[in-house]
């Protein structure tokens, strides 16, 4: 049901062993390297990717953007025959070439994986042996593919080259361990590329990484391509690796595409409300500061939900009665398609839902869609900034792990007052990690001291301790690692309470103060969406009455639907609570949007501390300015 079309900057295919290169101005317009139509997978006994079609012609680099749970990957993985155990193929083609992948022996699939398709995952540190010199795995893969021992290291040792490794001969027998994040994203990339595919697969190779490190990866992969002529499937939630690195991009929502368009038009002008929807609930580094994002109410339908019309409908705000009850057919305008009933109209804001964060409820077959009214964002300046005594103080922190080798923290220093939020920004193993465990004394600095309220960490008794703990209170980046999967949301708040010695009645105000509805009290976290547990570790927080909160990349592996539902509460609690905030993150438009003032962190040191807009219009250190280059400003 979906176009067939796709953007001119194509090249005609070639074989499998040979590539010749081919900058962007060579690429030309060509037959497709890729046909996918009608693809249906089906997870246990439900159908999760309901006839998916879309078109990859050679040198094009195509996004497949969309929530968590929308079928991306699961299209990829059917796609390239790796479907993980529980799911299968039900219906479709998948053409390479214009051989069907999906009717070749699994013998002939695994001559064309890793030769014709390279495959690039999200986690690098899961595909890499910890035991393995990064060389000899590189290597590995043209092994397999029938390569000399002697081609294949000289292969290795020519795409830690390609991939930017300095050094490629030195590092050959490193192992992973003694690589970056980023570096490590690179050799996997680099072992994707080994035999030379005609295809890369790139399941969301960015996530977590910092501003400048996603910046290399994401050069990297136009550069292969454009040296290369790889076509590139980009697999993403993050709309602004879309925006830096795409052609065209597909927008999936409940195992369907919703659009597609040439990158430029989409994000211009978005014709399904999905896709409007995302846009505007992304914080812009040029947009007004501490005022609430548009989001995206509700949830994404669950596997198996009945939906006899648009699933979408539910969150839609400009749904109708005929919404709920027809699907809407596919739509094509030249190099554009949609499906959507009622396509936004040029200029059209996209309306706030009410209802952000709670559950739709499931819509029986025939019953009309609830049309929710369109609730405004409410329009309010920005939250001026308290004068509060400070409650917590770090001074001229320094932290080394083992005695070699540079400090962790170097001097560092921090002032959190209640009302106000601190932003912490930085590439990864700046120190930013190091420094907020320091904050809440879960590790004690060789130099320096942290006060809470006037008194520190070292020396504190227990009981005392307990009490400063009841100040300041720590959320950590991964919600389902930090939340007992034995316990229910009730057991989870109630701890807390349980240890301070407070009344376990503010349970339900808790929930009800980070927007969650009482009936998930009950539930256990793996029933619970992302932004969910994220809001329950929030609440669990918020529990015992700290004046600070000191957050560590809250929002780092959340949709940007589910990132504004928590960037607005953590605004929202300021306000009504007058809670502090430290606010470590690698996303700059995030710690713009939300903080007071600012931190720079490099190699352990500060390195420039201003106020928000005053450091993101004009700032001053040459590390900043190339930060916020990578992020698109400057």
């Amino acid at each position: 049901m979906t176009a067939k079309t796709s953007t001119a900057k194509t090249s005609t295919a070639k074989s499998p062993t040979a590539k010749s290169p081919a900058g962007p101005a060579a690429r030309t317009t060509g037959a497709p390297l890729l046909e996918v139509a009608g693809l249906r997978v089906t997870a246990g006994p439900h159908e999760v990717v309901h006839g998916v079609d879309f078109t990859l012609r050679p040198g094009e680099i195509l996004g497949l953007v969309g929530e968590s749970g929308s079928g991306k990957t699961l299209t990829a993985l059917a796609a390239n025959r790796m479907l993980p155990p529980g799911c299968r193929t039900t219906g479709g083609t998948v053409l390479l070439d214009g051989t069907d992948l999906l009717a070749l022996p699994e013998d002939a699939v695994r001559a064309v994986r890793g030769r014709r398709i390279g495959m690039v995952f999200q986690d690098p540190l899961a595909y890499l042996n910890p035991r393995m010199p990064i060389g000899r795995q590189l290597a590995e893969a043209a092994l397999v593919h029938g390569a000399s021992r002697a081609d294949a290291r000289a292969r290795a040792l020519e795409l830690l080259d390609l991939v930017g490794i300095p050094e490629p001969s030195r590092r050959y027998r490193d192992r992973p361990h003694e690589f970056s994040g980023g570096m490590r994203q690179r050799v996997l990339i680099a072992m994707a590329m080994a035999n030379r595919p005609d295809l890369l697969i790139a399941d969301e190779p960015t996530t977590a990484l910092d501003p400048t490190t996603q910046a290399g990866i994401l050069d990297l992969l136009v550069r292969l391509r454009d040296e290369t002529g790889t076509a590139v499937l980009l697999i993403t939630h993050d709309l602004g690796v879309v925006t830096r690195t795409c052609d065209t991009v597909q927008v999936m929502y409940a195992g369907r595409i919703a659009e597609r368009a040439p990158v430029k038009a989409l994000l211009e002008a978005p014709e399904h409300h999905y896709t409007a929807g995302l846009l505007a609930a992304v914080p812009r580094l040029d947009g007004p500061r501490g005022l609430p994002l548009a989001v995206i109410g509700g949830r994404p339908p669950a596997a198996g939900e009945p939906l006899p019309g648009c699933a979408f409908a539910p969150r839609c705000a400009a749904a109708t009665e005929r919404c709920g009850r027809e699907a809407p057919g596919w739509v094509t305008a030249g190099e554009r398609g949609f499906a959507c009933h009622l396509p936004v109209t040029a200029g059209e804001e996209p309306p706030a839902r009410a209802d952000a964060g709670e559950p739709a409820a499931p819509q029986a077959a025939g019953d009309p869609v609830p049309v929710a009214e369109p609730v405004p964002v409410p329009v309010v300046e920005p939250m001026p900034v308290p004068v509060a005594e400070p409650v917590l103080v770090a001074e001229d922190l320094t932290v080394r792990y083992g005695r070699r080798g540079a400090p962790a923290l170097d001097g560092v220093s921090l002032t959190a007052a209640p009302g106000r939020a601190v932003g912490v920004i930085g590439e990864s193993g700046s120190g930013k990690s190091t420094l907020a465990r320091a904050l809440l004394g879960l590790l004690r600095p060789q130099s320096g001291t942290v006060r809470v309220g006037g008194r520190s960490w070292d020396g504190a008794a227990p009981a005392e301790e307990r009490a400063l703990r009841r100040r300041v209170q720590f959320v950590f980046q991964d919600p389902y690692a930090s939340l007992s999967p034995r316990m229910t949301v009730r057991e989870a708040l109630a701890e807390p309470l349980l240890v301070h010695g407070l009344p376990l009645g503010r349970i339900e105000e808790l929930i009800e103060l980070v927007g969650l509805p009482p009936e998930l009290l009950d539930a256990l976290p793996h029933r619970l969406s992302g932004g969910q547990r994220q809001r329950v570790a929030i609440a669990r927080a918020l529990a015992v009455g700290p004046e600070v909160l000191v957050a560590d990349e809250p929002t780092s592996a959340l949709d940007v639907s589910v990132q504004a539902q928590i960037l607005n509460l953590l605004l929202d609690l300021r306000r009504r609570t007058g809670i502090g905030l430290v606010f470590i993150s690698h996303d700059l438009a995030l710690v713009r949007h939300l903080c007071d003032e600012v931190l720079v962190m490099r190699h352990g040191r500060v390195v420039e501390q201003a106020p928000a807009e005053r450091l993101f219009s004009a700032p001053e250190h040459p590390y900043t300015r190339e930060l916020l280059a990578a992020a698109g400003q400057h």
